[in-house]
């Protein structure tokens, strides 16, 4: 290793650390365990590269983070947002879009993953040569963001799920994703433990309020969305997050169908059939998976399916009790 490497990779060691003499929970929804921090787990992998990210990552006015929670419709939001951005140079019905080729995950990373993915040296010259409108995006709390993102007046848009149909598609997803021979949580103490909090970037409730409170403050600058209203008027909301955005559709393209061009593009059906999403892999190493993974039903209410009325009373009465007084309310689910 030359200096500056062993430098960087000594600035890593510190964050790798701090994050072992955290609160560990050895129990998680899925086979790996968790961290606390700040009220937050995290899972164990992903606690250093979030405290590096936190400490130095320099936000732009003109970035974009996303922020959710797992399997709230991440992969969803970010290929909608990058068409929506990017529509001037790559048009929403060409047949030959970066998104018919390239896993959104990729056009639009996970910050945490960044710097999880350059240890050995931290990726400061990697995201200064990234050309602006730079989209990034988290699942980690507002609190746990760069103290720069508030500051800086970039954009947030922050997408919530109903939590029952978080729960049931995480559950999968973990199952997926797990590494071979490890064990899963089974799912009725998976979901005990939901309700208590433990949960990758959990406690749900909190993380929705955090965004809540900051959307309901600076409105301009951090947008709050719902997956249902999304499914329930994908052409709506896009248009209201290109305005959001600060690239408001003309009415010549609204005229000629641009914003459903881009709910098309970004369909669950049409991603699901792009090789790159079907075959390519995501991730390095012991926790290398298929694309494929990100990609189930995308269906609103399939809890029911999976979870006994008893369950679902439960979640919700205690989500209506910690977000009370909140005035973010998730009735009508």
């Amino acid at each position: 290793m030359i200096v500056g490497e062993s430098g960087c990779a000594d600035a890593f060691s510190k964050y790798e650390a701090l994050a072992s003499a955290l609160p560990a929970s050895r129990q998680g929804l899925g086979s790996a365990p968790y961290r606390k921090h700040d009220g937050f787990w995290y899972p164990e992998h992903l606690m250093a590269p979030t405290l590096a990210m936190r400490d130095t990552f320099t936000a732009r006015p003109t970035d974009v983070i996303l922020a959710t929670m797992p399997k709230s419709g991440t992969t969803w939001l970010k290929a909608i947002v990058y068409s929506v951005v990017h529509r001037g140079r790559h048009a929403p019905a060409r047949e030959r879009h970066p998104l018919l080729a390239t896993s959104p995950h990729e056009l639009v990373p996970f910050l945490h993953s960044l710097y999880e993915n350059h240890r050995a040296a931290p990726p400061g010259p990697l995201l200064e040569g990234m050309p602006p409108p730079r989209l990034f995006a988290v699942h980690a709390p507002f609190t746990a963001l760069p103290a720069s993102v508030p500051g800086s007046g970039c954009r947030v848009v922050y997408l919530c799920r109903d939590p029952k149909d978080a729960f049931v598609s995480l559950r999968h997803y973990l199952g997926e994703i797990k590494p071979e021979g490890s064990e899963m949580t089974p799912f009725a103490e998976a979901f005990d433990l939901f309700c208590g909090g433990v949960s990758p970037f959990g406690p749900v409730w909190d993380h929705m309020a955090e965004y809540w409170k900051e959307s309901v403050a600076r409105p301009g600058e951090v947008m709050f969305l719902r997956y249902e209203h999304l499914k329930e008027d994908a052409v709506g909301t896009v248009r209201r997050l290109a305005e959001f955005l600060g690239c408001p559709f003309t009415d010549e393209e609204v005229a000629s169908g641009v914003p459903e061009a881009v709910v098309a593009l970004c369909s669950l059906d049409r991603m699901r059939c792009v090789r790159a999403n079907r075959d390519g892999v995501h991730g390095t190493g012991r926790w290398s998976f298929k694309n494929m993974a990100f990609f189930r039903k995308g269906e609103v209410g399939d809890w029911k399916a999976h979870m006994t009325p008893e369950m679902a009373q439960r979640l919700d009465g205690i989500m209506e009790e910690k977000l009370r007084g909140s005035g973010l309310s998730l009735a009508g689910n």
